[in-house]
């Protein structure tokens, strides 16, 4: 899954889709990217069915989480900040495609499978300022929650990080900007051709990985 974050216009929303993303979200938490429910339900409507779409909130009330993703019509919520597991549960009895984010090395980080979603990102300490962290940290997450990279990523090290951590998905905002806000053509092009390489090379990497460890003998007699 490739998630392109931190969408405030119609434009990148299209293109982003256009050159392939599965998903995109929007920041409704106080951020230079911040954009209200009811714009980010006019920008919805232009977009395929197929897209997922994403609310981000940070340390906001369930109740009122679920009432701005209903006002906006997404499918999908990020919760982006400190959240105990309790509420994540409270906001899944009604949205239940739900991603949690953790500080990458945080106590969180390595008991994130104390939250009812499998889906986990991964940030460093300062979202959106696309700033990296040692990804050997995301060996420390529990391997029954499927992992969205994020945190510093870019057109040029998306590919290795896919093939060093082995995520469900990946998720960029500031990495493809050029300027707060607003998205790049062409860092966004390529952000999605070389995270589609990656997982690519994933795969071809794992594949080998099971032929090498498969026991079962060779049977050298003719039949």
């Amino acid at each position: 899954m490739i998630k392109i974050c931190g969408i405030t216009n119609e434009q990148d929303a299209l293109l982003a889709v256009a050159l392939g993303a599965d998903a995109i979200g929007f920041v409704f938490a106080p951020s230079p990217r911040q954009v209200a429910p009811q714009r980010v339900r006019e920008i919805v409507r232009r977009l395929p069915q197929s897209v997922i779409t994403v609310g981000v909130f940070r340390d906001e009330h369930p109740r009122r989480v679920v009432e701005t993703m209903r006002e906006a019509g997404l499918f999908g919520a990020q919760l982006h900040g400190h959240e105990p597991a309790q509420n994540v549960a409270e906001v899944m009895v009604d949205i239940p495609w739900v991603i949690k984010s953790v500080v990458a090395g945080s106590i969180e980080a390595k008991q994130a499978d104390q939250y009812l979603t499998n889906l986990i990102l991964v940030d460093s300490s300062t979202p959106g300022s696309g700033v990296a962290y040692d990804r050997r940290l995301v060996n420390e997450i529990p391997k029954s929650v499927r992992v969205v990279l994020s945190g510093g990523l870019t057109a040029e090290s998306v590919g290795a990080a896919i093939v060093a951590t082995a995520p469900y998905g990946v998720d960029v905002s500031s990495g493809v900007e050029k300027s707060q806000g607003y998205k790049d053509p062409i860092k966004l092009k390529k952000f999605i051709e070389n995270a589609r390489a990656g997982f690519a090379e994933l795969e071809r990497v794992q594949a080998m990985t099971v032929v090498q460890e498969d026991p079962t003998p060779f049977n050298w007699e003719k039949e």
